[in-house]
């Protein structure tokens, strides 16, 4: 799991950080011709024809070669940058791509330096032809870094991009900057979990393979698009890769993506659409809850519709020791990492407004056949750590001279576009079990599931409804479901008590129903009891 090493505040104020890809060439610099701010935009050597097609192509020759590192040491200056001295670089606004062309978007893009020590190569694409940028120290501004531009080589290249909307400059939509990381937002234009061109290996008994998207095409949006088009051809030890994005900013973005795998050799664990999120504590998980904030994450749960139609929602947590979940499926509806908690009363950070993150959903373009949505939870001692993936596994491991498509889109946004017609979780709280006002001689752990939506509040009247709860060790008592005015839902409400000293996992599954019809999602959830010395009665 990649993590990043930085102030988490100053992170999401100033766009992605990762880490990033490739090196270009000593090839001689042409310059357009003068009269827009496009001549400012430096290009290398002559154009070439280009379509998804060709990139494919690229990717295939690219997977038939021994992999080499993309990897390249800066000159010093940029090596020793401290995180103020970097964040002070600035990419022109008058040498934005498209500045001066009648499109309704321009892409800006980001310095080498720091944590980013591979160029990745860029071209602008127009008319079936790409023409590779080149990076030109005139373009930034280089505030108290203390570089010199005109000092460092004339072939150094870019971080990543960005892309902006012509009616605001400052503030981007999305951000591709760092191995194959991506982010995006919503209306509420607040960056938080990222996106993932491809995972290799996550959350297994080995180093992690972090895939980098090594060149980046972008197409030239017609003057009534509102859709950008960015390419990307992705280069790792295990797997090269062709991809296809095509961008739609708006209050929810929508980025429709279609990619094309070549194995190298066979991949244990491929993780495809992955997203990648941030878990510290919750209403339900405060093992690492010391700040003064009530609560601290960018998602607070996975939600999947899967390919029978069943909808279900596993909170998230910081465990204690790296948790592994499976969910197989075959042909999933979608999945993804949600912040449904969207009250600002639950965060008090008027800083990174946890409660503006977006959510993000994975809708599969077409049949994915079996597999298994993984999710993986790793320990985090605090918020500058992503702690948190989830993916789609493939049954069958990719093998050598393979091609692998998968199509699928992005959802970016206050709300998952796919909603379930039944009732919701919308709040999960633990705590220690037992009866209040009675002295408690064994230890349990008291569970309380909040829902709804759907067609509960109909049933407050009649409370009529009951709480199915089944768990996979242990037994479970004082199992309730009381009608919740407050939310025109219903709280469901039971005591696990395990079966032994033993921290070993305990699988629980509950959902609320009412005459044998299900009225909720099916709500998942795994917890470590604690210690026996941990394991204190009051």
């Amino acid at each position: 799991m990649q993590r990043r090493q930085l102030e988490r505040r100053e992170f999401i104020k100033n766009a992605t950080l990762a880490f990033a890809a490739l090196g270009l060439s000593n090839a001689s610099l042409l310059a357009e011709a003068a009269g827009s701010s496009q001549a400012r935009v430096r290009k290398l050597g002559a154009p070439q024809k280009f379509d998804f097609a060709a990139l494919k192509g690229q990717a295939r020759a690219l997977a038939q070669q021994p992999y080499q590192s993309h990897k390249r040491v800066l000159p010093g200056p940029l090596e020793h940058l401290t995180w103020d001295q970097y964040q002070s670089l600035h990419y022109r606004q008058d040498h934005a791509l498209w500045g001066d062309e009648a499109t309704r978007f321009q892409a800006k893009f980001f310095h080498l330096g720091l944590y980013f020590h591979s160029p990745v190569r860029m071209y602008d694409v127009e008319d079936g032809m790409a023409y590779e940028l080149a990076y030109d120290p005139a373009a930034f501004d280089y505030g108290n870094s203390g570089l010199k531009g005109q000092a460092l080589p004339k072939d150094l290249g870019f971080a990543g991009f960005r892309l902006n909307t012509k009616k605001d400059t400052d503030r981007d939509f999305a951000a591709f900057l760092g191995a194959s990381y991506f982010r995006a937002v919503g209306k509420e234009g607040q960056y938080g979990l990222s996106a993932r061109g491809l995972a290799i290996d996550t959350g297994m008994g080995k180093p992690e393979e972090f895939p980098d998207f090594i060149t980046y095409y972008l197409e030239r949006p017609s003057a009534d698009s509102d859709t950008v088009v960015v390419y990307g051809l992705l280069d790792s030890p295990s797997v090269a890769g062709a991809y296809r994005f095509a961008i739609t900013n708006g209050d929810v973005l929508l980025m429709d993506i279609d990619s094309a795998l070549y194995p190298r050799k066979e991949i244990e664990r491929l993780g495809i659409a992955p997203c990648t999120s941030m878990f510290q504590y919750g209403e339900n998980d405060k093992r690492m809850g010391w700040d003064w904030r009530p609560e601290i994450h960018d998602s607070d749960g996975l939600q999947l519709h899967t390919g029978g139609g069943e909808w279900l929602w596993r909170p998230l947590v910081n465990p204690a020791n790296l948790r592994f979940n499976m969910f197989v499926d075959e042909n999933p509806r979608g999945f993804g990492l949600l912040q449904r908690d969207r009250n600002f009363d639950h965060y008090q950070d008027d800083g990174v407004f946890y409660d503006k993150r977006p959510c993000l959903w994975v809708e599969p373009k077409a049949g994915w056949g079996a597999g298994s949505v993984q999710l993986v939870e790793i320990p985090t001692v605090d918020e500058t750590f992503d702690n948190i993936v989830a993916f789609w596994n493939p049954q069958d491991k990719p093998q050598a001279g393979q091609e692998l498509l998968f199509g699928y889109r992005l959802y970016w946004g206050a709300h998952a576009p796919a909603q379930s017609p039944l009732a919701t979780t919308v709040a999960t709280r633990t705590g220690l079990g037992g009866v209040v006002g009675q002295k408690r001689t064994y230890f349990s752990w008291r569970f309380a599931v909040d829902f709804a939506g759907g067609e509960l509040a109909s049933h407050i009247a009649k409370n009529d409804v009951e709480a199915v709860v089944e768990i996979s060790r242990g037994k479970t008592e004082i199992v309730s479901a009381r009608p919740l005015h407050e939310i025109d839902g219903f709280r469901a409400m039971f005591d696990v008590v395990p079966p032994d000293d033993t921290t070993q996992q305990i699988d629980i599954r509950l959902y609320l129903r009412s005459n044998g019809k299900a009225l909720t999602e099916t709500w998942l959830y795994q917890w470590n009891p604690p210690p026996p010395s941990e394991r204190k009665l009051y």
